[in-house]
C-alpha cells in the first residue's frame, strides 16, 4: 500500500489545508487561529500529518511534556496524540493503521517510552475510539469518573496518568463555563454561538481560555481542547454549537 503523506512544517503551512475544517466555510476563521497556534508548536516537536489529498485524514501528536493536556508521565517521555482522524470515503483503506504506525516510529526513533492517547469507554465525539487503539496494543492505564480513559502503549512498562488535579472534575463556580484551547479550527464559532445564545437567553457563562502550557496541564476535568461544566460538575467534552447547547441545556435544567 502506498499513500503520500505531507507533514506542515513552518514553509508549508499557510498553502495547506488542515484537514478537518477544509469544507465548512463558518469555520475559516477558526482555520486562521489553529495555523497561528500549531506555528508556535513547531519547535516544540508538534507534528501535523495528513493525507495528501482533499480529505479528513491525519494525525496530530506532540511530546507529552509540551502536550496541552492534564496528563503527565515518567519524565514525560511519552508521545501525545491529540487527534487521530480518519472519515468519510477515506475509511477501511488502511489510512488509520498508516498514520498511527509512522506516530509510533516516530515514537521509538527519539528513545520515547510509550505513546498516550484520550478516549472513552463507549465512542464519544471528539475522542479516538477506544476498540481501534485496543487493536493496536494499547492499554487502558488510567481513568476519570466512569466514562473517560487513558489509553497507552507502553514500549518500557511506565504508564502515564491524568493529573490529580484533573480528577476532581468539579469547580467553585456555579456558573455554565467552558474551558477551551485554539487547537482546533471548530472552537473560535462555537464560542460564538454559545456566548451570543446564552447572552441573548440571560445565562450567565464563563469563558476560560487555555491560553498557555501551564493553564492546560492544571484544568480541573479531562481536557483535549474542551470541557463544559454547569453548576460547578463537569459535563461533557463534546463541543457545543447553538442548537447542541439548547439540548444540554434542557437536559442539565430538568
Amino acid at each position: 500500500m502506498s499513500h503520500e503523506y505531507i507533514n506542515i512544517t513552518t514553509e508549508n503551512l499557510e498553502n495547506e489545508h488542515l484537514c478537518c475544517a477544509i469544507s465548512d466555510k463558518k469555520h475559516q476563521c477558526g482555520v486562521n487561529v489553529k495555523k497561528e497556534w500549531l506555528k508556535n508548536r513547531m519547535s516544540e516537536g508538534h507534528i501535523f500529518r495528513k493525507l495528501n489529498e482533499k480529505g479528513k485524514v491525519f494525525i496530530e501528536y506532540a511530546p507529552l511534556e509540551k502536550a496541552w493536556v492534564p496528563i503527565i508521565g515518567e519524565n514525560y517521555i511519552y508521545i501525545y496524540i491529540y487527534c487521530l482522524w480518519v472519515s468519510g470515503s477515506f475509511k477501511g483503506k488502511g489510512y488509520g493503521k498508516e498514520l498511527l504506525q509512522y506516530c509510533l516510529n516516530d515514537a521509538k526513533n527519539q528513545g520515547k517510552s510509550g505513546i498516550c492517547i484520550i478516549s472513552s469507554k463507549k465512542k464519544k465525539p471528539y475522542l479516538s475510539e477506544k476498540k481501534f487503539m485496543l487493536k493496536y496494543g494499547f492499554e487502558t492505564v488510567d481513568d476519570i469518573g466512569e466514562e473517560y480513559e487513558l489509553l497507552a502503549l507502553s514500549f518500557d512498562g511506565t504508564k502515564p496518568h491524568f493529573t490529580e488535579g484533573a480528577k476532581k472534575q468539579i469547580i467553585e463556580s456555579k456558573k455554565f463555563t467552558i474551558y477551551y484551547g485554539k487547537q482546533c479550527p471548530y472552537i473560535p464559532n462555537c464560542i460564538m454561538q454559545v456566548e451570543d445564545y446564552c447572552n441573548a437567553n440571560n445565562i450567565p457563562i464563563d469563558l476560560i481560555s487555555v491560553d498557555t502550557l501551564e493553564k492546560a496541564k492544571e484544568v480541573p476535568c479531562v481536557f483535549n481542547n474542551w470541557a463544559v461544566f454547569y453548576n460547578g460538575k463537569f459535563e461533557t467534552v463534546h463541543l457545543l454549537n447553538e442548537g447542541y447547547l439548547k439540548k444540554i441545556l434542557d437536559r442539565l435544567e430538568r
